[in-house]
């Protein structure tokens, strides 16, 4: 890849990609994320290995999302975003063989580390997109109406491979992926086009620090950034958590673990879709605390249900269709903030927002599959503590001044 010129970039015809392919782009890491939740128990026996380093497959692939954003955003800001779109998705096709090929639980680690770096440049570029062509408030509608549709991919992920390990094999879980991924990187090289108008960054290291220095040091910034991740973090460590309550509390088959994991996600996707409607007129900081408000009740009423004896799958996935749509309607405006405080770093703020919401993700799965045992409880903790520094740090969101409502 070559840095866009001055001249290049000043000239780069800003066509607007179709919603189709940001939402396809964007669905390839959630979708390899989740699909394998339902197998995870039993990789312990088929690989010869330990539940802790089945965890790891969740974990790092976290951990690599999260690292991988510091560098994907900068990369974009000085080559653009098509060119590490297209090379990220590649390398995702190339690192799902792998885990298919897979002969010890260290080999589909490493694939699973590598495939989290190229597929999260879906992710980290519709983001930026979007900010390329939409003001703050605005945007937080468009990627509403994005993270609504890429909400399928985690809704139907565990009840795809739920179905496909029972009927194949695990292996076959990531067959599809590489399927998946070949499709996706054929539409995103035809239909994905060059959104970055301004002039690329030049500098080097010195630049990306000096960057990722002024992004830290803007309060804004933190604050969206930090909403963001925490609210994220609930959803992380119901996801590393969720599958040994399911099979450990609730006796619960993989196959009705993904079925019934689709209640979250649909619960996400009709509040993204709350928040394409809302966020433009009522502004950010309304959106973001209105949702982190709903969690907390949502985690208040899976304490209270199971609190009374109710150990049902009921308890558990009700109140999480709840939060759900709680974090469909703050983390899109909490994301857009984040990369409109300082637009002409789009690229980098959305890396390291992204960068911040992953790890804490993957700090949240390693915390509860590290304690959860045979109870509901250690999830709880995790999830509660997460959701109130989420709603602490939201209330530093400046009101919006385009927004009478915010």
């Amino acid at each position: 890849m070559r840095p866009l010129s001055p001249s290049a970039g000043a000239s780069v015809t800003r066509r607007r990609p179709s919603l189709l392919i940001l939402v396809a782009v964007s669905a390839v890491n959630p979708l390899a994320l989740n699909i394998l939740g339902p197998s995870m128990p039993g990789l312990v026996g088929r690989l010869g290995t330990t539940e802790a380093k089945v965890q790891l497959t969740l974990t790092l692939y976290l951990a690599a999302v999260a690292l991988a954003q510091i560098v994907i955003g900068p990369l974009s800001d000085r080559y653009g975003r098509r060119p590490v779109m297209n090379w990220g998705l590649a390398l995702f096709v190339v690192a799902t063989a792998l885990c298919a090929l897979a002969p010890t639980i260290e080999i589909l680690i490493l694939g699973r580390i590598l495939q989290a770096a190229g597929g999260c440049t879906g992710i980290v570029l519709s983001r930026a997109i979007v900010r390329d062509l939409y003001d703050r408030d605005r945007s937080a509608s468009m990627i509403g109406y994005v993270t609504m549709g890429l909400a399928v991919a985690p809704a139907l992920g565990p009840a795809i491979g739920g179905a496909l390990d029972e009927a194949f094999g695990w292996r076959s879980i990531f067959w599809f992926l590489v399927a998946v991924g070949v499709l996706v990187l054929a539409a995103a090289l035809r239909m994905l086009h060059e959104t970055q108008g301004r002039d690329a960054r030049g500098g080097g290291p010195t630049r990306l620090v000096a960057d990722y220095a002024a992004l830290a040091g803007n309060r804004q910034f933190a604050a969206f950034a930090l909403t963001g991740a925490f609210s994220s973090a609930v959803f992380f460590a119901f996801l590393g958590g969720a599958p040994y309550v399911a099979t450990r509390v609730l006796g619960m088959s993989p196959s009705a673990f993904g079925v019934w994991f689709a209640t979250v996600a649909i619960g996400y996707s009709l509040g993204n879709f709350a928040s394409g409607r809302q966020a433009a007129r009522r502004g950010a900081r309304r959106m973001i605390l209105s949702g982190n408000i709903l969690a907390c009740a949502g985690i208040g009423l899976i304490a209270v249900l199971f609190g009374l004896g109710l150990k049902l799958p009921i308890s558990l996935f009700g109140p999480m269709f709840l939060i759900g749509f709680a974090n469909g309607l703050a983390l899109p405006s909490a994301i857009a903030g984040a990369v409109s405080v300082r637009p002409d770093l789009a690229g980098s703020a959305a890396g390291l927002s992204g960068s911040l919401q992953l790890g804490l993700g993957g700090l949240a799965t390693f915390v509860v599959g590290a304690i959860i045992g045979a109870s509901v409880w250690p999830l709880v903790a995790v999830m509660a503590v997460s959701i109130a520094v989420a709603l602490a740090a939201g209330l530093f969101v400046a009101p919006s001044r385009a927004s009478p409502h915010a």
